[in-house]
């Protein structure tokens, strides 16, 4: 099973008619999208994180407990409210994020979580908008420590946000740690440019992939690429013509995890699935509503293959 934890949150989706500024809430949040597109492609997973206790909260914890799960630990900060995200969308679907999280309940876990997560995951994903608060690295650190010593893998996505931390210096200084004691790690080309050294992708990649770990790279419209086992891999994108790319990168990374979770050894299939699921997951707006159901992602891996 793969467990995923971290924010759960609302994506609050901007659109602008005569004027006017309109958001539309949606479910988000990176690990809970992850958790979300494992689930859609039937995948056996589940989720940790927390809410606050608002109206958002209730309508995530509906959100959440409708997901069918496998495992949920979903707790209700009572002093917090829930984290908002609030997400302008550009041309092509391109979008711009600005948070509302202060003393809000994404860094925030339920007593005993990590413990109940190293006891049922074969994989733990750690998401990574908590690690910007203290409380919220001492729970990682402790789901890592625990997974580790029960010989299970760790899964991290950087997922960048230069405005969680009061320099670039502080930010990758932190999520250096984890990308360390991560198994598996997920960087976008411009993440990777960041935390590793290199006058190409390829270079840094062999860089920052080292001690055994698999390392993947997103590459937008020059697909993917993965190093494993000291070998670099390539898969080309996918055609399709986007509408909003929030949560692309979840999709992609939910279907990695998926075909790595069910023994998928090819890793430019790997990457191939992981590539389709994040491609149609651009074509409706918000993130989940969007995620492909596992006979969306083998019809399109089949035109993805002529």
């Amino acid at each position: 099973m793969i467990i995923c934890a971290g924010e759960i949150l609302a994506d609050m989706i901007g659109k602008e008619e005569g004027g006017i500024v309109t958001y539309e809430r949606h479910a988000g949040g990176a690990p809970f999208n992850v958790a979300c597109g494992l689930k859609k492609l039937g995948a056996a997973c589940g989720f940790c994180g927390s809410v606050g206790s608002d109206l958002i909260g209730d309508f995530l914890s509906r959100f959440a407990e409708g997901q069918g799960f496998d495992f949920l630990a979903l707790g209700r900060a009572q002093d917090r409210n829930t984290t908002l995200a609030f997400v302008e969308l550009g041309e092509g679907g391109e979008r711009r994020f600005s948070f509302f999280r202060k003393h809000t309940a994404d860094y925030v876990f339920p007593a005993g979580a990590a413990e109940r997560i190293a006891a049922a995951a074969d994989i733990a994903h750690i998401g990574s908008l908590p690690l910007s608060e203290p409380s919220g690295r001492a729970f990682a650190d402790e789901l890592i420590g625990q997974m580790h010593a029960a010989g299970k893998r760790v899964s991290f996505d950087v997922n960048y946000r230069d405005d969680l931390f009061s320099s670039e210096e502080e930010g990758v200084r932190t999520y250096a740690k984890y990308v360390a004691a991560a198994d598996i790690v997920k960087f976008s080309e411009e993440e990777l440019a960041l935390f590793a050294q290199g006058s190409t992708a390829e270079e840094r990649l062999r860089n920052v992939a080292v001690g055994g770990k698999t390392v993947f790279v997103t590459l937008g419209a020059a697909g993917s690429m993965v190093c494993a086992g000291g070998e670099i891999f390539r898969a080309p994108s996918v055609s399709v013509r986007p509408v909003d790319t929030t949560g692309a990168g979840d999709a992609f990374f939910a279907g990695a995890l998926c075909a790595l979770a069910e023994g998928e050894k090819d890793w430019e299939k790997v990457l191939r699935f992981g590539n389709v699921c994040g491609a149609l997951a651009t074509t409706e707006k918000g993130a989940i509503d969007a995620f492909p159901s596992r006979k969306a992602a083998e019809k399109k891996m089949e035109d993805y293959a002529k």
